[in-house]
Parts: structure tokens; C-alpha cells; sequence
């Protein structure tokens, strides 16, 4: 099968999760047998055409033109990806289904569909409405309008959770059999070799310190100010404790600042980007990991975390809910209550029995349930039946454009009867 992957962001770019999970998917779709391409947004020093390990990966820039705003960038982008696209095609033969992932890619996966008559697989990773807690500014509802345009479009619509297969059917009405519950995976080799390394874990605390660790964007639905808000009740029962924060985004400066209202500076270190490699070292080097999102899909970063070993605390919203039980491979908290996010920390801290039960319970669920070889064979499951559906889709039309054709001529008998004539005349006049 070829799979043509329209996603903006691929490693090394990597903004949030789809990054990941479009890299990880479409080595696994290689390792069983499938021709996978990958156009995505050219970032950095980035080549523009690369063998990633038998993926075809063509990054694209955009126009040479200064866009106004974010949504003009995308339309330019979404130009150089077709334009991409249809020189792929020409020279190569079409594709047999196209995985358009997020709004981002909704234009060019559209006008590919309507060219080439490919069906079109989008994997909606999260929603403008509910990031947002609802459409409140005109950008926000374009957005929203193109989500919704792209689960339109798409024969089939995958999501990694079932929350998120409500949030669909509830914000776009979209039918509960189009919507396909496939989770992110995680490569169980992530970590193989990784050890604790004590001299990379005292760049960010002393030996006596427990680590409490964040991954992700620095961004409101991720809640970090919440975590940073539970430090001080953590802290005055459990004072050799500290916290660090991997990642950026745009509320850095102001999260800085509540660590300092709080008096806590000291005991809050912002590492800042950190890519795959420091990621993994980070998870290694801590003892426990909290992810405490006020809105979130699904969470891969809290299966690094499991995988990884790192007793982890989510709180009880979107995929996170469904990743952990409380209690058996992981704690919860209430989301957006710092209160909540500090009692499942300091049952941690103080309980050693309990991270090392949650700990392996943890580790054989991700392993079980998470890895890409079943993520992959369920996903080439839900491209099958685009493909058988676009075709039947297409057999239909042709059955409707004969019946239509035939109709056409019974309703002008005189018209047929004169050319019936016309064709055994000629027949005739043929003997002499």
C-alpha cells in the first residue's frame, strides 16, 4: 500500500505529540511491508528530501511572501505541500490513501482527494473547542471550521481516545461508525540503555533531592501552573523535593514569576527545550512524573513516563483518564486543583512500596497495550476500508451515471428509433 502522511510538524521539528506519532506510525508501516511518504514543513537546517530508514520525507517551505497571520501561513503552506504532492504523483503514480493529520494539512489533503480521488484517513489529535473550553474569537471558529471540513472530507476519521471520539461526535455531530479509537503508541525501545546518570541528574538537583518531573509545552491546558501551585504544600511536608519543567511555550515568563510570588524559585528549574536523548535522561533521572492537564486528547508523554519506569500522577481529564488506574499504575489528581496534584505527590514521596508496585504494573501496561506493531495493523485496518468504501462510493456513481444515461435515451424514442435507422442504413449501403 502507499501512504502519503500530510502532517506539519516531523522530527527534528517537533512541536507537541504528532511529531512523534506520524514518525513512529510510518516506520512501523514500512517494517510491514507498505511505501510510506512524508511532506511536511521544512524547519531549521533540515534537508529537503530524506531517506529517514525507508520513509520518503519531503519538507517544503513556504511561499516567499510575508504572511499577515498564522492562518495566511498555513494556506501557504498547504500550496507548497500540493504543489509537492502533485510532482511526487506525476512522477511516481498516485497514492492509495492519504493520512492527513490535524487541521493544518485540511486544504492540501482536500484538493489531493478531488484531483486524484484518493480517500482521505485523518487522525484528529485534539480540537480548537476544546482547548479553548469552547470558540470565543473568529480565528478560533476558522479553526474550528476547518477541523470540521477535514472530518467532512475524510472516509474515515481516527482518534486516540475515547473522550475524543465524544468531543467529535458532540462538537462536529459526526457519525459514532466513522470515528476509529486508535491510541498513540510508543516505541518500546525508547529507553534501552538509558540509565540513571548522576552527574546529568545534579545539573538540576542534589543527590537528597526528589525529582518531580514535567514534560510538555508551557502553554494553559497543560496545566503547569497548577503543578507549580501544589510546590508549596509538597514542599513544607516533603522539603528535599524539586521540581523540574522540560519544555517551553509562551507562558514562561509568567510561570517564572508564580514560582517567585510563591517563594519557591529555588525549588523550580526551567530547563527549556529539551530534544528525544535529554528527554529520555530526564525520565531516568526522575522519581516522579506529573502530568496535570486541564484538557488532553491522549498523553504520550505520560507513557514515556510509565514506560520509562517513573511512578506518574495525570490528572483525571481526556486520554489521561483512560491511560491510568489509580492506584494500580499511576495516581490522579482533580483536574486543575493544585491541592489534589500535591496529596497524589506526597503519597509518592512517602509510600516507596507503592512507586515500586505502580511502577511495574505501569511498565507491562504500556508494553501490552501501547506498542506500535497492533497501533500500525489497526491503522492499515481503517485505510482498507477508505479505500474499499471510496471504491464502492465510485461504482455507485458509475451504476447512477449509466441508469441516468439510459433513462435519458428511453425518454426520446424518436431520437432512438432514427439513429437505430441511420446505423442499418449505413449497414446497408455497405453490401454495394
Amino acid at each position: 500500500m502507499k501512504i502519503l502522511m500530510l502532517t506539519w510538524e516531523y522530527p527534528p521539528r517537533i512541536v507537541g505529540g504528532i511529531a512523534r506519532v506520524v514518525h513512529d506510525l510510518s516506520h512501523r508501516m514500512i517494517k510491514d511491508g507498505h511505501e510510506v511518504t512524508v511532506i511536511t514543513y521544512k524547519d531549521g537546517n533540515a534537508p529537503y528530501v530524506e531517506d529517514d530508514k525507508g520513509v520518503k520525507v519531503y519538507r517544503v517551505d513556504n511561499y516567499m511572501i510575508n504572511p499577515n497571520n498564522f492562518i495566511d501561513w498555513i494556506m501557504q503552506l498547504n500550496f507548497n505541500m500540493l504543489a509537492k504532492a502533485n510532482e511526487i504523483i506525476s512522477k511516481e503514480g498516485k497514492f492509495d490513501v492519504i493520512h492527513a493529520h490535524d487541521w493544518l494539512v485540511t486544504y492540501a489533503a482536500k484538493a489531493l482527494k478531488e484531483s486524484y480521488k484518493i480517500p482521505i484517513v485523518a487522525t484528529i489529535h485534539a480540537t480548537e473547542n476544546g482547548r479553548n473550553s469552547g470558540i470565543h474569537d473568529e480565528t478560533q471558529r476558522y479553526i474550528n471550521d476547518t477541523e470540521w471540513m477535514l472530518t467532512y472530507e475524510a472516509t474515515e476519521v481516527i482518534v486516540n481516545s475515547n473522550y475524543m471520539k465524544n468531543e467529535l461526535q458532540r462538537i462536529f455531530g459526526l457519525p459514532f461508525e466513522k470515528i476509529n479509537v486508535i491510541p498513540n503508541g510508543i516505541n518500546l525501545t525508547n529507553f534501552s540503555g538509558v540509565e540513571r546518570d548522576y552527574d546529568f541528574r545534579r545539573q538540576f538537583a542534589m543527590d537528597n533531592e526528589k525529582i518531580i518531573l514535567y514534560v510538555g509545552r508551557l502553554v494553559y491546558e497543560k496545566g503547569v501552573q497548577n503543578l507549580i501551585g501544589a510546590m508549596p504544600k509538597i514542599l513544607s511536608n516533603y522539603h528535599d523535593a524539586k521540581l523540574v519543567i522540560c519544555g517551553k511555550g509562551g507562558m514562561m515568563d509568567e510561570l517564572k514569576q508564580e514560582a517567585r510570588n510563591l517563594g519557591i524559585e529555588n525549588k523550580v528549574y526551567f530547563a527549556g527545550y529539551c530534544d528525544s536523548k535529554k528527554i529520555q535522561k530526564m525520565y531516568k533521572c526522575a522519581d516522579i512524573a506529573v502530568f496535570p492537564s486541564t484538557y488532553e486528547p491522549f498523553g504520550i508523554v505520560a507513557l514515556e513516563a510509565m514506560l520509562a519506569g517513573v511512578p506518574t500522577v495525570v490528572s483525571d481529564v481526556g486520554g489521561l483518564n483512560e491511560i491510568v488506574e489509580h492506584g494500580v499504575d499511576g495516581m490522579k489528581s482533580y483536574a486543575g486543583n493544585s491541592n489534589s496534584i500535591a496529596d497524589s505527590v506526597l503519597t509518592l514521596l512517602f509510600d516507596a512500596k507503592l512507586c515500586s508496585a505502580v511502577s511495574k504494573n505501569a511498565v507491562k501496561k504500556v508494553k501490552e497495550m501501547y506498542s506500535w506493531n497492533k497501533i500500525a495493523q489497526d491503522t492499515h485496518y481503517v485505510y482498507e476500508q477508505a479505500i474499499c468504501q471510496t471504491e464502492a462510493q465510485k461504482q455507485a456513481e458509475r451504476i447512477a451515471q449509466e441508469k441516468a444515461e439510459k433513462t435519458k435515451r428511453s425518454q426520446n424514442p424518436a431520437k432512438e428509433l432514427g439513429n437505430l435507422l441511420t446505423f442499418r442504413k449505413r449497414n446497408a449501403y455497405a453490401w454495394f
